[in-house]
């Protein structure tokens, strides 16, 4: 028999993966569904926009007052949403849909990392086992499943959108402009970006919607709402609305949360530029557009078997020395892509990139996300909502000068962000190292307290050796 958290811990995994193969798959083809003037791209800049402006206030609010289970479902419907103005794009449907998204996107987040921490804490608590192994454990776990969201997602597009045939050879002249050799700034819009049939957009729109709203369902009937009684007690108090409001803020004056902003925003810059830039200046230069969707397969699938496996190896390594291989492996791939050359006969080339940034995202989001709920569990929801803040604010920048940055220096500039993370990041890394976050309360979020009171507070340890 699974534990009542691990079952938790997979509801909400499916959820998820459920809810991002469609927005996924949205996201990964809007500057190409949605070509004119900009739209896609503007769009996707109003989601990580309006996600930092939720960021600042509505995690504390909607998790403490709806609980996680309640936030998580809210959320879902603010992602389900954005499919809906994806049937009839426009300036009009899209843009008023990326803003509820946004609105959104950040209590969503915040609420399924404070539920997975909070399911962590417990099972260690009774195990008896250092509470980091078992949040590793968990958000490896969620991450193997959703971050296969990508595969499902851009398969249901590719599949789709390989109906329609009108696909056209790309000239040795186009070739010549693919990759870092050429600014990258005015790719020509020929047969490789033209949009597909509209019954075939409707049609996979429609998918995405129905999978959306599985999602939902999924976690509302199945997720236990542990934290159920914390919210009662948070609505029955007095707490100024002003404390709760200002609760994201109040964290940035420690310290670690401030030098964990470079490692927080390089997770946005290199998701950004994956499926951004590689995507535009070398998968669709050089192939066509029709092989996004299989690059980005590749992405996923390495993204989450790896996760799994890093999720479950950090017991052993520590978050340091995966933090190592993941800045490594970024690094060797930033300066690959500066001198590459993309052409039709290297094609396995174009597949080794992706899986190794899936290898390293997996690094960055799992041990990311288990850091922050190691390094403040007395404030998860302020803290994952600063993650999602920071993270976003990196995505916001990226897309913001994507338009009129050149590819050489968008890889100069995720290199000196990577730069930056290595520096700043071991500085927490050994403060945590020789002074340990102190344990909540043991039994904070278990029904039945009076069995894991009996154990003593000695066996729960919330830190990783480095």
């Amino acid at each position: 028999m699974i534990s009542r958290n691990f079952k938790n811990v997979l509801v909400v995994s499916l959820g998820f993966l459920s809810l991002f193969t469609a927005y996924g798959g949205l996201q990964s083809l809007q500057s190409s569904l949605n070509a004119e003037q900009g739209m896609g791209v503007v769009s996707l800049s109003v989601i990580y926009g309006s996600i930092i402006i939720s960021s600042m206030f509505l995690p504390p609010i909607m998790i403490k007052n709806l609980g996680c289970k309640w936030t998580i479902v809210a959320g879902m419907a603010c992602y389900v949403s954005y499919s809906f103005g994806n049937l009839y794009p426009g300036w009009y449907t899209l843009i008023p849909t990326s803003v509820i998204l946004g609105l959104g996107g950040s209590p969503l987040w915040s609420a399924k990392c404070s539920y997975l921490t909070i399911c962590g804490n417990t099972q260690a608590a009774r195990d008896g086992k250092k509470g980091s192994d078992i949040i590793n454990q968990y958000f490896g776990i969620f991450f193997f499943i959703f971050q296969s969201s990508a595969v499902w997602g851009n398969l249901m597009s590719s599949l789709i959108f390989g109906q329609d045939t009108n696909i056209a050879n790309i000239p040795e002249e186009q070739l010549l402009t693919c990759g870092a050799a050429d600014c990258g700034l005015n790719i020509s819009v020929n047969g490789t970006t033209t949009r597909p049939a509209q019954k075939l957009v409707w049609t996979l729109v429609g998918c995405y919607i129905g999978v959306g709203v599985l999602a939902m369902l999924i976690v509302a009937v199945f997720l236990d709402n542990i934290d159920s009684e914390q919210s009662s007690q948070f609505r029955g108090n007095r707490e100024p609305f002003c404390h709760t409001f200002l609760a994201t803020f109040r964290l940035l004056k420690d310290w670690r949360l401030l030098t964990l902003i470079p490692l927080t925003m390089y997770s946005g810059f290199e998701q950004s530029f994956l499926s951004g830039e590689y995507t535009k200046n070398y998968v669709t230069c050089a192939l066509g557009i029709h092989y996004v969707g299989y690059v980005m397969m590749c992405f996923g699938a390495s993204n989450s078997l790896c996760s799994f496996l890093f999720g479950r190896l950090a017991r052993y390594t520590g978050r340091a020395a995966l933090f190592f291989i993941a800045a490594a492996a970024n690094f060797a791939c930033i300066i690959a892509l500066l001198f590459w050359r993309p052409h039709p006969d290297d094609m396995p080339v174009f597949f080794v990139f992706p899986a190794l940034w899936g290898m390293a995202d997996a690094i960055w989001q799992t041990q990311t996300n288990a850091l922050y709920g190691v390094l403040f569990p007395r404030a998860k929801e302020a803290a994952f909502a600063n993650y999602r803040m920071w993270e976003s604010l990196g995505f916001v920048i990226a897309f913001a000068y994507s338009t009129f940055i050149c590819l050489e220096y968008k890889l100069y500039i995720l290199l000196a962000v990577l730069l930056l993370t290595v520096i700043t990041y071991p500085i927490v890394e050994y403060h945590e190292h020789k002074q340990p976050t102190l344990p909540i309360e043991e039994g904070s979020y278990i029904r039945d307290r009076k069995d894991i009171l009996q154990r003593k507070e000695s066996k729960i340890v919330y830190q990783t050796a480095m």
